[in-house]
């Protein structure tokens, strides 16, 4: 598989649509949760931050040749456990894309054949680095839904509450 099969760009790309979704909102709305065992908008931005640094980890574990399972991350913990909606959105947005631009320097580099390495997922199954690149994309646009539906929530929130 050739880098102009994977679509570079639209991985450099994916935090543009969760910059615009995100756009004029406040820090309560940034925060603000449906219940307390439920994501903000901020806590789905730390954990997309938390998805990039394991996949940065995955890709250069494809890469040297190691032959250990690629890691897992238990992703409510990794949230809860760093405070995340204790952070600022922007902040958070600055760190992803600083992840997602030095990733994309390395993808830009590679040759069909490092596009074309595996290695070994939690579930003992080969996965290519052509195929993490699109999955994250994937990940990211499925985010971006529960951003959409958290927003949406926060609103109905906000209306009744105005009604009482």
């Amino acid at each position: 598989m050739s880098q102009s099969t994977v679509n570079v760009q639209a991985y450099v790309q994916a935090y543009d649509q969760i910059e615009q979704e995100i756009e004029g909102l406040t820090e309560q709305q940034l925060k603000w949760k449906a219940a307390p065992e439920s994501w903000s908008v901020t806590e789905v931005l730390a954990h997309l931050v938390d998805h990039s640094i394991v996949v940065s980890f995955r890709v250069r574990e494809i890469l040297s040749g190691s032959e250990v399972r690629l890691p897992l991350f238990n992703q409510d913990a990794w949230v809860s456990g760093q405070k995340a909606n204790e952070g600022d959105a922007k902040d958070i947005l600055t760190a992803a894309r600083a992840l997602v631009q030095y990733n994309s320097l390395l993808f830009n580099r590679l040759t069909d054949e490092e596009w074309s390495k595996t290695g070994v997922n939690f579930k003992g199954e080969h996965v290519a680095i052509a195929a993490i690149v699109p999955a994250f994309v994937a990940h990211v646009q499925g985010h971006l839904g529960q951003i959409r539906r958290v927003k949406q929530s926060e609103a109905e929130s906000a209306k009744a509450n105005n009604a009482i």
